[in-house]
Order: structure tokens, then C-alpha cells, then sequence
């Protein structure tokens, strides 16, 4: 899977799918698409209700589900065929889940999450239905000792744990966007956010802050592109919401080879020069498309997308329509 990117797709959903055969079904789209376990369904066949979404980043799988009443176990035997050791992270959504492993046993609630490892014998337990983000990643590519990730196993991670609140918001967020899919830079900090969650159940905070400050950047740029169309969106304001100073800031995006305000422009003019190409570039004039993404002066916007794309922008929507409005 190394270096492909997949965008996230539905895998199941039973909807369409006749009650006899949606025992089979599930299992199929779980191994092939999560993990090979055994499901013991709760409610009749002809009640069972699934739908799984699945995408991967490089080595990061993804899947987001819905289901009935279940049990997943993963066996002795089952275990003896896995190929790629893995660690699971299973993000409550709503409702309660049990997990069990290493002869220990952990209930997780909304906003909280437990990790499994896929190399020994494991159950979940579903009795009010799943609602549920799982996420699994080669235990090599956390490069942790053993005994730190057997001690995380069956542990719940949640509001008491503040790199933990911080992990079920990211990793909630990477499960279901598409836009985080497509782009490969989520990898490595997803792996050191995870390895701050596993290492500060150990309660060394030095140790947490170094994958921590990993992921800075990354989220920085999320932020960022969450807010493009802010005419207001300012180094203050960007800072402020990652609870660090503007110098610090700026000083995490030049490590990075980023300037800001460059940053920002760029992305507002890709979004512009798409708009301005697709449908809206008919329907709206070229001063309301610059402002939607940020540039409040026309002028200006109309200069710096020329520096950029070598013609106005009003030249580069008429060049894709041949017919659209003046402005």
C-alpha cells in the first residue's frame, strides 16, 4: 500500500443487500477491507444493518461503521495467520463499546477510544450497535517497545488525557474527510500523534511533547484551509487557535519551508482559479468569486492572479466559458 493514496469509499451498506445474504456479505467487506475476525451477530438475519466506509493514506487504512448488534473476535487461529502485525485505534462515535485483550477489559464511551494490536487474540463487544471510526497501522511504523504498546493495550483513552482529546478529535477528523486522503503529508504526523497518545499513558509529558509539536504543522495547514475563505484569517487569529505565539508560529512554518502569507495566497488562488473554471465561473461575477476566497479588493485580486497564472482572472473564466457574466 506504500505510496498510494485511496480516497475514502463505501465498502458495504445492506440497504440494497437481501437479509439472507448480509452475514456473508459483512464478513467479506470486513476482511477484506479492516481485519479478519469472527462476528457473531446479535439481532436476527433479517434485522442485521451495516454500512462501512473505507479509505488509506500510504500505510494508514481507514474505516468509518454503522452497524447492529455484534461481536468481533479474533482468534488464536486467526491471529496465527496475520501477516502484518497492526495496531487498531477503535474511536467511539456514540453508545459504549467493550474491548478485551491481555486479559484486561476496557469500556469506551462517545469521544473516547481504545487500541488493540492485531498479533494477539482480541473481542469487541457491540451490544448497542456500532458508530465507530477504526483506524489501523503496521506496529513497525510506530517503532515502539513492546512492553510500552502491550501496557496501552485495552486502556481507555479519553477527556482526562489531554493529547488523547486532542487524538480522537484528529483521528475523527482524518476518517471522514476526503481532502485528508489525498494528501500523503498526514502520514508521518499521524504516526507521531499517535506515539505522543501511547507514550504519555506512561505519564512522561517530555517524552509526549516531542511527537506533539510533530504534528504542529500539520494541523496549522488543516486549520488553515478550513478558514481560506476568512477575509480575516491573520497570523493572530491562526496562533491563537493553536495556543502558541505568532513568533512560534512563524518559526514552526519556516522549519517547514512555508511563508504564510504566500502559503495563503496560493491556496486562495487555486480555489479561485477552480471556481472561476467550473460552474460558478458562469454564474457569478469574477470581484464575488475573489471575495468568497479571501480577496476583498478586486484590483488586487485581479493582479496577483495574473502574476500568478499570467492572465487576468476575468480572461481565465472566459477562456473555459464562452458565454458568462461580466464583472
Amino acid at each position: 500500500m506504500s505510496g498510494r493514496v485511496h480516497r475514502m469509499s463505501p465498502a458495504l451498506d445492506t440497504t440494497y443487500i437481501r437479509p439472507q445474504d448480509r452475514e456473508a456479505v459483512i464478513r467479506d467487506a470486513v476482511w477484506g477491507s479492516v481485519v479478519v475476525v469472527d462476528i457473531d451477530h446479535r439481532p436476527a438475519a433479517g434485522e442485521i444493518r451495516a454500512r462501512m466506509d473505507v479509505g488509506s493514506v500510504g500505510p494508514l487504512r481507514v474505516c468509518s461503521a454503522r452497524s447492529t448488534a455484534v461481536r468481533l473476535r479474533r482468534t488464536e487461529r486467526l491471529v496465527r495467520k496475520d501477516e502484518e502485525p497492526s495496531l487498531f485505534l477503535s474511536l467511539q462515535v456514540t453508545g459504549t463499546s467493550i474491548g478485551v485483550q491481555n486479559g484486561r477489559e476496557c469500556v469506551v464511551g462517545p469521544g473516547e477510544f481504545a487500541v488493540l494490536r492485531s498479533d494477539a487474540p482480541y473481542t469487541l463487544l457491540f451490544d448497542e450497535g456500532i458508530d465507530h471510526h477504526f483506524l489501523r497501522l503496521p506496529l513497525a511504523a510506530l517503532a515502539l517497545p513492546d512492553r510500552l504498546l502491550r501496557d496501552a493495550t485495552t486502556v481507555t483513552f479519553g477527556v482526562g488525557n489531554p493529547v488523547a482529546r486532542l487524538a480522537y478529535m484528529y483521528f475523527s477528523q482524518l476518517a471522514v474527510s476526503g481532502e485528508l486522503h489525498r494528501d500523503e503529508a498526514v502520514v508521518a504526523p499521524s504516526i507521531e500523534l499517535l506515539r505522543a497518545v501511547l507514550v504519555s499513558q506512561r505519564g512522561d509529558a517530555r517524552l509526549a511533547k516531542e511527537p506533539l509539536e510533530a504534528t504542529l504543522t500539520l494541523r496549522i495547514k488543516h486549520y488553515i484551509r478550513e478558514h481560506l475563505s476568512d477575509p480575516d484569517l491573520s497570523a493572530a487569529r491562526i496562533a491563537a487557535a493553536h495556543g502558541i505565539s505568532v513568533r512560534h508560529l512563524y518559526a514552526v512554518l519556516s522549519r517547514a519551508g512555508i511563508s504564510l502569507g504566500d502559503w495563503i495566497r496560493a491556496r486562495r488562488l487555486d480555489a479561485c482559479k477552480r471556481e472561476l473554471a467550473g460552474p460558478a465561473g458562469r454564474s457569478r461575477t469574477v470581484a464575488a468569486i475573489g471575495r468568497s476566497w479571501g480577496f476583498t479588493n478586486a484590483t488586487h485580486f485581479s493582479r496577483v492572479f495574473k502574476d500568478a497564472y499570467g492572465m487576468p482572472p476575468r480572461a481565465w473564466r472566459d477562456r473555459h466559458h464562452c458565454h458568462g457574466p461580466h464583472g
